[in-house]
């Protein structure tokens, strides 16, 4: 992020690959995320997706400048949420549960191709990869890239408004207590923001996302042998 070559806690070129991660998940695992909403919600009756313009992998349909901004900063961000219709599910708060879920899971697919052509380049080229500097920072590029969208994974799972793991919580919630989440839901916003903010949550969501990349490059590196 950029705060840590602020502070110098990074060479600059070992920014440049994290920024280049950055910008791959900006352009490319953002918009899966937001087209992985739109996809399942659709197979699950809502229509309406279709022609709201965001089932698409196109970038500029769902990218949120703040939220670019803010993945770039602090590692933690987020794209233009796309709007589902419930009431056109079978099951209104099981369809908008699993449609929720697919946001976080296409951050895992992200994480796990990105494991997979990791292990590959180790196990095909390792001498490259290890002792060469260019392929360290290759190395370093796809590390970075597989962190931060296990982070966001797992940060998106977060049982808070407006994150996707409230709408599965809702799911099981009665529905007094789902209408006062949504009443307060921008205060509640405003809270997450802070708690992010001030880094009260930077401890349980890396200790959580750590074992989500430990347990996505085990599987990612089976079929190369290299565990």
């Amino acid at each position: 992020m950029l705060f840590s070559l602020i502070r110098g806690q990074l060479d600059i070129y070992s920014a440049i690959m994290e920024i280049l991660a950055i910008l791959v998940i900006v352009f490319l695992v953002l918009p899966f995320h937001e087209w992985a909403h739109a996809f399942t919600a659709l197979k699950l009756g809502d229509t309406s997706v279709k022609y709201r313009g965001r089932l698409t992998l196109n970038p500029l349909a769902h990218i949120d400048p703040f939220g670019a901004l803010a993945l770039l900063l602090f590692g933690f961000g987020w794209a233009k949420p796309v709007p589902i219709d419930p009431r056109n599910f079978k099951n209104p708060k099981g369809g908008m549960a699993i449609t929720a879920l697919m946001g976080p899971v296409a951050n895992i697919v992200a994480a796990f191709a990105g494991g997979v052509i990791y292990s590959a380049l180790l196990r095909f080229f390792p001498s490259f990869m290890i002792t060469n500097d260019i392929g360290a920072y290759i190395g370093l590029f796809f590390s970075f890239y597989i962190s931060v969208n296990c982070s966001l994974a797992v940060f998106n799972l977060l049982p808070i408004p407006p994150l996707d793991g409230s709408k599965i919580l809702f799911a099981f919630l009665p529905d007094r207590a789902v209408m006062w989440f949504y009443k307060y839901q921008q205060f509640i916003s405003i809270g997450l923001i802070a708690l992010l903010w001030l880094g009260v949550l930077s401890t349980p969501l890396s200790y959580l996302s750590g074992y989500l990349r430990v347990g996505v490059m085990w599987l990612a590196s089976l079929p190369f042998g290299l565990f």
